[in-house]
């Protein structure tokens, strides 16, 4: 009986040491069911995402390419940065987004209208 008993508590105690250790290798190389953080991954180099959420915009009016945003008009579509670009309507209701302009206010406004002049 006395072996027996001893012979139960080291077999207990192998298991118990046996798990601790393999335990310590699933948390090590992910094994074990664990929950790992997952590091994000880059955005695919298609235009599959863009596709997906252009399929599921709703809109009963014009939807605007770039932004998806939902509008009466085209030259209305609101520009995708509007902290560092600014919005000029063009002729025919067409507009353009342009990268705010160097040092003082109003560059952007300037080059565009340079441009238009066709001094730029």
């Amino acid at each position: 009986m006395r072996f027996f008993s001893l012979f139960t508590l080291l077999l207990c105690s192998f298991l118990g040491v046996a798990s601790a250790q393999f335990g310590f290798f699933d948390q090590m190389f992910g094994g074990g069911g664990h929950h790992q953080e997952q590091q994000p991954q880059n955005v695919p180099s298609d235009s599959s995402m863009y596709r997906t959420q252009y399929e599921r915009a709703h809109c009963d009016r014009y939807l605007c390419p770039d932004t998806l945003a939902c509008v009466h008009y085209p030259h209305h579509c609101p520009c995708a940065w509007p902290s560092h670009e600014d919005k000029f309507e063009l002729a025919e209701g067409q507009r353009i987004c342009v990268s705010k302009g160097g040092f003082k206010a109003g560059e952007a406004a300037r080059k565009v209208e340079l441009a238009r002049k066709g001094l730029l």
